[in-house]
């Protein structure tokens, strides 16, 4: 099967493709540091002079 069977996509749909992209990623990326975040939050900042 070689490039010319499939669908290509318009260089518009590539461009809308990578910004979906990049959108999803920011999303992903701001819920871990806010999970990560309320996860400090509700163990308190003992947490960080604990004992190894």
């Amino acid at each position: 099967m070689n490039e010319e069977d499939g669908i290509r996509p318009t260089e518009e749909q590539r461009r809308r493709q990578k910004a979906r992209s990049v959108a999803i990623a920011v999303v992903l990326a701001v819920l871990v540091a806010l999970f990560y975040l309320v996860t400090i939050v509700k163990l308190g900042p003992g947490i960080l002079n604990r004992p190894l």
